[in-house]
Formats: C-alpha cells, sequence, structure tokens
C-alpha cells in the first residue's frame, strides 16, 4: 500500500454552475479536502495567487475566462498544478486544445464522484524514490535534496541487493549506471523482473561511454536518463513529468 500524506489536499474548484459546485464542495469536504470554490476563471487566478493548490478542478465553458485561458494562466502561477477539465461537450475541440497544452484530462458531466474520490486518494500518495548508486556521498546529498522537495527516499548503495528495497511503494528509481562491480544494465534488469513499469530514470556521468548501454536500457522502458553533474532544474521537470504520468493513469482508473 502507498504512503498516504497526513497533508490535507488543497482543491481549487472553478464552474459557473453554483448548484454544482456547492455540491461538489460539500462532498469534498465531508472527505477531508480543504475545498475552495468559485464561479469564475478571474476570482480563480486571485485565489491561486494567494494560495498554494494540489489540484484544480475546473468547468470547461464559462462565461468570460473559459477553462483552456484558466489553464494556461494557472501555469503561470503555479507551474506543474495538476487540472482537470469538466464538461458536458466532451468532443468540444476547446478541450482537446486543453489535452494538447498539458492538462491532466477531462472528466464528462455528471461527474462520477467514486472515481474522482479514487483519483483524489492517489494524489494524496506521497512519492517514494529509490535512489542506486555505490557512491554514499552523491546518495546523501541527492537524498537530502530530494526530501526538501518532498519525497520520500530510500538509498541503496549495495546494487546487489536492490531488490530487497523495491516494492510495491517505490514509485521512482534513480540508477546509477557506472557501479563498481555490476553493470546498471544487469540492476535494471532485476528491477523489470518484477516491475515492468516502475518508472526507472538512468544516472550516468559517462554519457559517451555508456551510450550502448543506454540504448539497451531504452529497450527495457527507461523513462529517461541524465548526466552528472545533475542539472537540479532539470530533475525537478523529470520528476513532474514522471508524476503526470501516473497521475493520468490514476485518472483513467490504470494501474501504475
Amino acid at each position: 500500500m502507498k504512503l498516504v500524506s497526513s497533508r490535507k489536499l488543497r482543491i481549487l474548484i472553478v464552474d459557473d454552475d453554483r448548484r454544482m459546485l456547492h455540491t461538489l464542495m460539500d462532498i469534498l469536504q465531508f472527505k477531508g479536502y480543504e475545498v475552495h470554490a468559485t464561479n469564475s476563471g478571474e476570482s480563480a487566478l486571485k485565489k491561486l495567487r494567494e494560495t498554494s493548490f494540489d489540484c484544480l478542478l475546473s468547468d470547461i465553458r464559462m462565461p468570460g475566462m473559459d477553462g483552456l485561458t484558466l489553464y494556461q494562466r494557472a501555469q503561470e502561477l503555479q507551474p506543474n498544478l495538476p487540472v482537470i477539465f469538466v464538461t458536458a461537450y466532451a468532443t468540444d475541440e476547446i478541450i482537446q486544445q486543453g489535452l494538447r497544452a498539458g492538462a491532466l484530462g477531462v472528466l464528462n458531466k455528471p461527474l462520477d464522484i467514486n472515481h474522482l474520490l479514487a483519483f483524489f486518494a492517489t494524489l494524496q500518495q506521497d512519492q517514494t524514490i529509490a535512489i542506486v548508486d555505490d557512491d554514499p556521498t552523491f546518495c546523501s546529498a541527492l537524498s537530502e535534496l530530494l526530501q526538501k522537495r518532498g519525497f520520500f527516499t530510500r538509498v541503496i548503495t549495495d546494487p546487489h541487493h536492490v531488490m530487497e528495497h523495491i516494492d510495491e511503494q517505490t514509485d521512482i528509481v534513480l540508477l546509477d549506471l557506472k557501479l563498481n562491480d555490476i553493470s546498471g544494465l544487469d540492476v535494471l534488469k532485476m528491477i523489470r523482473a518484477h516491475f515492468a513499469h516502475l518508472p526507472v530514470i538512468l544516472i550516468t556521468g559517462y554519457s559517451d561511454e555508456m551510450m550502448p548501454l543506454i540504448r539497451a536500457a531504452r529497450e527495457m522502458n527507461i523513462f529517461t536518463y541524465m548526466t552528472k553533474p545533475l542539472n537540479w532544474n532539470l530533475l525537478d521537470q523529470t520528476l513532474a513529468e514522471v508524476r503526470k504520468r501516473e497521475l493520468q493513469k490514476g485518472l483513467r482508473g490504470e494501474a501504475g
């Protein structure tokens, strides 16, 4: 079972249908979420400037600012904020534009409340990152950085025993490709034997030398690879992309 954060999710709902707005707000508050609600994109932006949110749930068609414009403006204020559109017009081109722009997905009205609650349960799960590297100093520094960003970390400096530390609670693996007495590719094979779809990000300080192994690893469905010294901003963006893909699976009701 995944680790669940004790912190309340803070959800912003935007819909010009006041009846739906209040009904959804009452349900989510009853389930223990902190819910903010408004009936226009303009007032939603004001809330986004004042408060940090975990998810934005917005109608796509509203008077004045539509959901797509709100999404674009919201990303300027809170990058990587998960955004879900709700609509009675599932084939509307504006929805496709929103999905292409990067929204998590779209839910049709009337909403399936149980499906939405299941998604929020997924959103509330904390992420655990396994760091597999035989350099303890690098592991310690990376672990500290990730913990400051809200992740749980597991440091694995003995790659021979990697499967003693990777389980169903592991969300992401950061795997060094060049290890002392075992290839990172062999470690990847061990991981894939148990977890075919677990996101794995390879790390290497020898990208030219390791390119044949990187190409082989791509055949085993790695998420990407990064070079040392790590670019922290790129790492943040990559982890956000992993998170987004996993949330999209949750929104579609797919297993991880």
